[in-house]
């Protein structure tokens, strides 16, 4: 039988990450802290899904409309909506008011939560290793280079996470003795989320990021020691007038 969970393992989880995120922590450390938290943070999504399978109240379906400040907005955007992805969110990119980016992302409580610890998370993560990325001698624009390095690290910290929600659930359905499988609930939310967003979104396009500088390798490398692939985010179809 399913119990509530606690708050206590979100502030464990948030702790781990406060230690990753520090500057002078080693890429050995940053990884053992982080792997901690999308394992905790992972199981505390699955607990809560079990939990409003019983008791629909303590987990409602919602959403949040993230603007993203310049610079690297777009990639900023793209981090962000693979990680709601990974964690069971869907999301639509939006025209942003001004300058950056706009993002509006449907999931149930907890996983909107979840979402946005660990994408706050991986910004700074992300800054402070493209801060201590140094560009190879003759490239052509550095810009470019840290661009595609900043999206071979969230294309790798994407796969982490999706993996270890997928672990996750895979353990939770092999201890299921009664009650709904892990497995249909989870189906069940992700077509309630879908409904959701298409509701207020009846038509969009899918829209692909792009990369020409050659530092892809390199930030994939880092967020891999980050542990924790591409994800495409939708469009309102009426950006493709602007």
């Amino acid at each position: 039988m399913q119990t509530e969970p606690s708050m206590a393992l979100l502030d464990r989880v948030r702790k781990l990450l406060a230690k990753a995120e520090a500057e002078g922590v080693t890429p050995a450390e940053a990884e053992a802290l982080t792997a901690k938290a999308a394992e905790l943070m992972a199981r505390y999504g699955i607990d809560r899904a079990m939990l409003a399978a019983t008791r629909p109240e303590t987990d409602q379906p919602g959403s949040r409309i993230i603007d993203i400040a310049n610079p690297w907005a777009q990639v900023r955007a793209h981090l962000l909506a693979g990680l709601a992805g990974a964690l069971r969110c869907q999301c639509i990119l939006l025209r942003p008011q001004g300058s950056g980016a706009r993002v509006h992302v449907f999931g149930y409580t907890s996983d909107l939560e979840r979402t946005d610890i660990l994408y706050t998370s991986l910004l700074l993560q992300m800054a402070h290793g493209l801060t201590a990325a140094t560009p190879p001698a003759g490239v052509r624009s550095v810009r470019a280079w840290r661009r595609s390095w900043l999206l071979g690290f969230a294309a790798a910290v994407i796969a982490r996470v999706r993996a270890a929600e997928e672990r996750a659930a895979a353990a939770a359905e092999a201890e299921t003795r009664d009650g709904p499988s892990t497995a249909l609930v989870l189906a069940d939310r992700s077509v309630v989320i879908r409904r959701q967003m298409e509701e207020a979104y009846p038509v969009t396009r899918q829209a692909r990021i792009t990369y020409s500088g050659s530092g892809y390798r390199a930030g994939y490398s880092q967020g891999q020691r980050a542990d924790i692939g591409n994800t495409r985010i939708a469009r309102r179809r009426a950006l493709s007038r602007a």
